[in-house]
């Protein structure tokens, strides 16, 4: 993958999706979100399809995002919040995350990467220095499973994870619960063992599927194959979040 960010004196330009200024699920506290465009992954459920592509966004200098967050940082402070780069995937695009994170520390805000981990290697440890947490989607734990989700092998992910464990940066997992796909319970487990070796995942969010980006699909006339897969049941939801437990982690 190439770094679609561009360095520049005093920042680096990238290509910003969206921007979310009260965010409350992509980290503690009240977050300004930044969705960076562009993904190598292909996930059968995305809610964002129309991310997919680098030039989905708008090109946008770092220096500008820094400045917007000024304005909001004793807002966002005083609500416990920060900073949360998403996407798309943000490590298309290292130099803009490692510039805007950055800017954020400057301004004492917390920060966090959203992140699937397949492009970890882009983020080298200078960015990783600037993360206060890291937001880790592991789709699947087996090999022909997290392919067949997601287009992309599953190895990637688990070695970036191995990393953060090394460097002791925090974790937040999340797992997207998606009935016929990925509520294998054995392949949980397998997860969940993971993860609780890792020794840093603080809490893992098991997401239940939902259709709702679906007409996204629709609008860019793109196939999408879960359109008949209901949500999984509370009780499911509930059995998966007892296997995390299981392995001393803290399911939500």
């Amino acid at each position: 993958m190439h770094d679609h960010s561009t360095p520049f004196a005093g920042g680096a330009d990238g290509w910003v999706h969206s921007v979310e200024t009260g965010g409350t699920a992509d980290g503690p506290g009240i977050r300004y979100v930044l969705f960076l465009a562009g993904c190598p992954l292909r996930c059968a459920y995305c809610h964002n399809p129309d991310t997919r592509h680098i030039h989905d966004g708008m090109r946008t200098a770092s220096t500008e995002i820094v400045k917007e967050l000024a304005g909001y940082a004793e807002f966002l402070t005083r609500a416990k919040g920060g900073l949360t780069i998403s996407g798309g995937e943000p490590l298309v695009q290292p130099e803009f995350c490692a510039a805007v994170l950055r800017g954020a520390r400057d301004l004492g805000l917390h920060t966090a990467l959203d992140t699937s981990g397949f492009l970890g290697s882009h983020a080298d440890d200078r960015l990783l220095a600037d993360v206060d947490l890291v937001l880790l989607d592991i789709k699947a734990f087996r090999e022909s499973t997290h392919r067949s989700l997601t287009g992309v092998p599953l190895r990637p992910t688990l070695e970036f994870a191995e990393r953060l464990a090394l460097l002791r940066k925090p974790v937040w997992l999340r797992f997207v619960l998606v009935p016929g796909l990925t509520d294998d319970l054995d392949e949980i487990d397998g997860l969940a063992g993971f993860a609780a070796g890792l020794g840093v995942v603080e809490r893992v969010d098991v997401l239940p599927f939902h259709k709702l980006g679906e007409y996204k699909w629709r609008e860019l006339g793109l196939p999408y194959r879960l359109t008949d897969t209901e949500p999984p049941s509370a009780e499911l939801t509930g059995r998966v979040r007892d296997r995390f437990r299981a392995h001393g982690l803290r399911a939500v």
